[in-house]
């Protein structure tokens, strides 16, 4: 497996004040498929996200990538791994605002030694005719799509995604599933929503999450 999560716990806080974020997390995914960590707000699943991303330290158990121990990796190591493996896009995109679409896909491929050919990206991902505008000239389909390219740009096997249809119209929300299923032919996609429809629809694994546990995995 590509991806493996063993007896996984994390919390906030001490003493009283302790609360249990996550409780004995375990599955294992592999590439080529699309992912939803299913739930209400408040279930533990962006903190699942992004513990898996290394953004969140994890009070026990392992995250594993590519036979990588990850939860153990000094600061350092750990910021290398992600440029090498993982890509992020999120629910509110975090775009730069004065910079283009290219220059914010740009943004990404500065920080890997073997990105991928820019100008395909852009093609492939239908924002030809608006590579040269801002981010406030574009919808927000649109500024999801940037996100999506700059987040691919470095060809990363994983890609984690929080809430990437949350701001958006059902419409605009089809169109970039549609996207993110075509991205998870040949990588692993790892999506939060709280959504039961998007998931059922297009993922290939749901694994539910409430108060911290995972209720089931299919």
């Amino acid at each position: 497996m590509f991806l493996v999560v063993k007896n996984l716990n994390k919390s906030y806080g001490t003493n009283e004040n302790k609360i249990s974020v996550l409780k004995d997390i375990n599955f294992s995914l592999e590439k080529g498929a699309l992912c939803t960590l299913l739930g209400p707000s408040g279930s533990g699943k962006s903190t699942l996200l992004n513990a898996i991303g290394g953004l969140e330290k994890i009070d026990s158990g392992s995250i594993i990538i590519n036979e990588c121990e990850i939860s153990g990796l000094k600061q350092n190591a750990l910021s290398n791994f992600r440029r090498k493996y993982l890509g992020f896009i999120f629910q509110f995109y975090n775009l730069i605002p004065d910079l283009t679409v290219t220059e914010n896909i740009q943004v990404g491929s500065f920080i890997h030694n073997d990105p991928m050919d820019i100008e395909k990206l852009i093609k492939d991902l239908g924002l030809w005719e608006h590579k040269n505008k801002y981010p406030r000239q574009l919808s927000g389909g649109q500024q999801q799509r940037v996100a999506l390219a700059r987040a691919l740009v470095n060809d990363p096997d994983i890609l984690l995604a929080d809430e990437p249809t949350g701001a958006l119209d059902s419409e605009t929300s089809i169109q970039v599933m549609d996207l993110l299923k075509e991205v998870a032919k040949d990588r692993l996609v790892v999506m939060v929503t709280h959504n039961p429809e998007l998931a059922h629809r297009y993922a290939n694994r749901i694994v539910n999450v409430k108060d911290g546990h995972i209720l089931s995995d299919t």
